[in-house]
């Protein structure tokens, strides 16, 4: 049938919307028309084959998501034919279980718990069996819950009426946290699927109600479904049979919530539609993505193409040091400005947002404006701000903001009466806060053994300022007021980071600002040009985000920054998980690409990594693109390539140890190898070679030359050499 709105697809986005029977994977790229094809596909289904959308379930991932696909349907479809099975699949989730959780016992009004929620039961079980109730004893506590749920058939075991509750289930964590659960019919996100799918296996009538009513579901982004995301789409469809899935394996960025690509790669389809001409981004920047991506293995292999002009070249910018490399930023911003370019055409993407340190000073000090996107500036942090009042209390005691801001954090249990006491003594004597605790001590009521070691600390530290740098000042304030230890033990990784970070801008500080004598005091007033700045959330902005926040966006000019290995990519992905941990760093990497229109800039430079502890080389993934694909601006020793490939061969041998364990040993064991070692190659500069070792991840080649250099290739730059009979 001729239906029009097909005019407006090309042929393979209108061969995705037609092909209506039977399981249909979709392997969508970057910008290539997903949504697109996902409404247009919902609006055929309704307006040419006749199909009731009671009858079409559309999962997608966020409700921001659920809400667009919606609204596009409602303008391609007569008002009123398309439903709320566009929805999420925590969503469907809840429609479901109001209709049949009645199944085992709950009713249908059953609440849901948010994390405040799940916050405040854990505290309420944690105290009735004894157990320490701090932020990071709560958040381990509730984490261990997940973990439980996960492992045992709790519902059967604890939440159906029949259980029988025993002394031992109660003064279990698991049990007793449950046991008030259902005392309120409450469900926390985790209950809605395990809920969902415990229904669907052990409830004939309802599954099969449920497979009869949805005669077509569509799942959007399906490479980010976890094990239970799977279980329920797959039961569901089992009915019908018209399964719909769209995906990139190419952009799985969520594994470390459970959403394992390979569920996508390996999905047992009857017809596979490959969306690969790309709407959004130039020849030249889409040629930089297929270079990186093609090094991984757990793929389905695709090519992105676009009929748009080359457009200008994609820039590497290799520094000396972190602040030039930001300087740089800051200056091709300026020049693409006056060049006509807008504030919101920008995005600066960085892997961990600990980075963002060093590029906010930079725009702050070219006066570009700038926000943080779904985050925090850096100066506004709370770790960052709790640093930063220390110095400011041991600079000036009469500064009471600050006081009230740090006197009981890290915890000296300083109580609201303790400060309201205080308050009070020191609007009596018309004295600061500090003033009036030294001058109070002998009061009952103040004379608390919190603040006696908060004095002591601050005037310890006021002392040890007038003769020391103010790095040396903040790493004195870190080990002795207990901030560093309070983070470590609550095992948060980014407030560390963003603390070191922290110390390392005041070293940098006090590098370029050498002939100040009363060093606090100036580096405070300089500081608050970072921490005043006036940014109306109306004014157009340059956007700085991690690379997850940046999934779903584009821009027409994207700087992606700190590409050091180690850093980008994150060294503890790899070492944590392995070969799957490198390619969702290479994923990262192909996602940040492909958010660029127009222009592409990829920057890192030379220095120490703090996060590493090691000296910073340029990131793997600069390597795995081709040289003819980028233009390097800033003089790049050739020794720094070399690093890097000594650092990534450290971290191989590290990480990919035979045996260890890890999802790919089989495919390493399979890997079908060109070369062995032994084998005597030849290659077009370097000569006749011999090989020495083999890395199967990558398939790479260990090579010893005549002039005696071992040397990491490729197998296609390296060919047999013909050795006379």
């Amino acid at each position: 049938m001729n239906w029009a709105p097909l005019n407006d697809l090309n042929c393979r986005q209108a061969e995705a919307v037609t092909s209506t029977e039977g399981r249909i994977r979709v392997i969508a790229g970057a910008g290539t028309g997903k949504t697109k094809a996902l409404t247009y596909r919902y609006a055929y289904l309704v307006n040419v084959l006749g199909i009731n959308p009671a009858n079409i379930l559309c999962l997608t991932f966020t409700n921001k998501a659920a809400a667009e696909m919606r609204q596009r349907i409602a303008t391609m479809v007569h008002s009123g034919d398309y439903n709320d099975f566009v929805c999420t699949i925590d969503g469907f989730c809840v429609k479901f279980l109001r209709k049949e959780i009645h199944r085992i016992g709950f009713p249908k009004t059953f609440s849901i718990l948010d994390d405040e929620d799940c916050k405040s039961l854990a505290k309420q079980a944690m105290d009735e069996l004894g157990l320490k109730r701090t932020e990071k004893t709560v958040k381990e506590f509730l984490g261990q819950i997940a973990v439980d749920k996960a492992l045992n058939d709790y519902i059967t075991t604890f939440m159906l009426p029949q259980a029988k509750w025993t002394d031992n289930m109660l003064k279990s964590n698991l049990g007793n946290y449950i046991h008030r659960q259902v005392k309120e019919y409450a469900l926390d996100f985790d209950d809605l699927e395990n809920f969902t799918n415990y229904i669907l296996d052990r409830f004939k009538e309802a599954r099969e109600y449920w497979q009869n009513q949805l005669n077509y579901i569509m799942v959007d982004e399906a490479q980010d479904c976890n094990l239970d995301n799977w279980q329920i789409i797959e039961k569901l469809a089992a009915g019908h049979r018209n399964l719909f899935v769209v995906g990139d394996p190419d952009q799985a960025i969520y594994e470390w919530r459970g959403a394992k690509p390979q569920r996508f790669v390996q999905f047992a389809s009857d017809k596979d539609v490959v969306l690969d001409e790309n709407y959004r981004s130039t020849p030249k920047i889409l040629n930089v993505a297929n270079s990186v991506i093609s090094y991984n293995k757990n793929r389905i292999p695709k090519d992105l193409f676009t009929r748009q002009p080359e457009g200008r070249a994609v820039i590497h910018f290799h520094a000396k040091t972190e602040a030039e490399e930001m300087e740089w930023v800051a200056t091709q911003i300026k020049i693409l400005l006056d060049a006509g370019a807008r504030l919101s055409d920008f995005a600066i993407l960085y892997r961990s947002s600990w980075q963002s340190r060093a590029i906010e000073e930079a725009l702050m000090k070219a006066r570009i404006q700038y926000a943080i996107w779904g985050g925090t500036r850096f100066f506004e942090r709370k770790e960052i701000k709790d640093c930063l009042a220390y110095l400011k209390l041991i600079n000036d005691k009469n500064d009471d903001l600050s006081f009230e801001r740090i006197a009981n954090v890290p915890s000296r249990k300083l109580g609201d009466k303790f400060m309201a006491e205080l308050k009070q003594r020191a609007k009596d004597g018309d004295a600061s806060l500090f003033r009036a605790l030294e001058k109070h001590t002998d009061s009952a009521a103040l004379r608390k053994p919190g603040a006696l070691e908060f004095l002591g600390l601050m005037n310890d530290c006021a002392q040890f300022a007038s003769n020391s740098l103010v790095s040396d000042l903040l790493d004195r304030v870190l080990d002795r007021s207990g901030l560093k230890k309070m983070y470590r033990e609550d095992q948060d990784e980014d407030r560390l980071e963003n603390i070191d970070q922290l110390l390392q801008s005041v070293k940098f500080y006090e590098s370029t600002h050498e002939a100040e004598e009363n060093r606090l005091s100036e580096y405070l007033q300089d500081i608050a040009l970072y921490t005043n700045q006036d940014y109306r959330k109306d004014t157009p902005t340059v956007k700085m985000m991690t690379i997850h926040q940046a999934k779903g966006l584009e821009f027409p000019f994207v700087f992606i920054i700190g590409l050091s290995e180690g850093i980008f990519p994150n060294m503890r992905t790899i070492r944590e998980y392995k070969k799957n941990g490198e390619e969702e760093e290479r994923r990262l990497m192909y996602v940040a690409i492909t958010r660029a229109q127009k222009a592409l800039f990829l920057t890192e430079s030379e220095g120490f990594n703090v996060s590493t502890k090691m000296n910073k080389y340029p990131s793997r993934f600069l390597t795995e693109i081709k040289r003819e694909m980028f233009v390097t601006e800033g003089f790049m020793p050739e020794d720094l390539w070399k690093g890097t490939r000594n650092m990534m061969h450290v971290l191989d041998e590290e990480t990919y140890n035979p045996g260890d364990g890890d999802d790919f040993a089989s495919e390493r064991n399979e890997y079908d190898s060109p070369f062995e070692v032994g084998d005597v190659v030849m290659h077009n500069i370097f000569g006749e070679g011999t090989v020495v070792g083999v890395n199967k991840e990558n398939t790479t080649f260990e090579v010893r030359f005549k002039d005696g250099d071992t040397r990491h290739l490729r197998a296609d730059f390296l060919r047999l050499q013909d050795l006379p009979e």
